[in-house]
């Protein structure tokens, strides 16, 4: 079992940067291809990006492309979403999830097996 906790959400206005923090615990983090998700109020939930067990690849939802970048540090088993350039449309409850040993694509469809309960990032215009 995989336990999944985000931090670093919050209010912030357009433009500006936030870094979301998930951590796992439970047992070892290796081999587990780890994804960020949002859900804007009213709408389903939506893939943002993910990043292999390896580290060597990641993949980005085109809506965040170059404006956000994801990254994990295994000797703090932590998964971490930089986001800047900020925009009101990027206003969501994020859940980090992991899958073990899932593809990219396979990862962005949701198809994960543990997921942490949010935190919500709100960006005023």
């Amino acid at each position: 079992q995989v336990q999944l906790v985000e931090s670093g959400g919050g209010l912030v206005q357009a433009g500006d940067s936030l870094r979301l923090s998930c951590a796992a615990s439970g047992r070892t983090f290796s081999g587990y291809t780890m994804g960020w998700f949002r859900q804007a109020p009213g709408k389903e939930r939506e893939f943002v990006a993910a990043i292999m067990w390896t580290s060597a690849n990641t993949y980005y939802a085109d809506s965040v492309k170059g404006r956000f970048t994801i990254s994990r540090v295994y000797t703090k088993n932590t998964v971490y979403l930089q986001m800047n350039s900020l925009k009101p449309e990027d206003t969501a409850v994020y859940y980090c999830a992991g899958a073990l040993f899932s593809s990219l694509p396979t990862a962005a469809k949701g198809a994960m097996d543990y997921w942490g309960k949010g935190t919500l990032v709100t960006v005023s215009s």
